[in-house]
């Protein structure tokens, strides 16, 4: 049995500056920001950008050079960092995968943006690609 993806919910950018790349983004695209923000505890700031009928653009920033996304940066510069999926429950989509063999980066699912519940994939289990997995928060 796998697990149900209900949709690709966003596509994660990291970039060194968020207000740089943010304005470029709005010039050049017509993109506007959904919204900013900070998360601390992970050390990075968000902007979400939303287009029609599209998966949100996710621009990443690291707030400090612990953040795992600075050293994504340092490594690789800027570009395409994670791809994120929906799932109705991430906590019975984590036990499926873990037990099919699947790493993951934390040990377990935490909170994301917005008050979402995340966990990634480690790029090792699916080719070199990130994978985020999102529950959405239960209103």
């Amino acid at each position: 049995m796998s697990i149900k993806i209900e949709k690709m919910d966003h596509i994660g950018i990291a970039v060194n500056n968020l207000e740089e790349r943010l304005a470029l983004w709005e010039t050049l695209l017509g993109a506007k920001a959904e919204r900013i923000e900070e998360l601390p505890e992970r050390g990075v700031k968000l902007a979400h950008l939303k287009f029609p009928h599209s998966p949100t653009v996710e621009l990443v920033s690291p707030l400090n050079d612990q953040a795992a996304v600075a050293k994504f940066l340092a490594e690789r510069g800027e570009g395409i960092h994670h791809f994120c999926f929906e799932v109705e429950n991430i906590e019975s989509a984590f036990e499926e995968l873990k037990k099919k063999g699947v790493q993951f980066v934390q040990d377990r699912p935490y909170q994301g943006a917005g008050g979402s519940r995340i966990v990634f994939i480690h790029p090792c289990s699916l080719g070199g690609v990130l994978i985020e997995l999102k529950e959405e928060k239960k209103s």
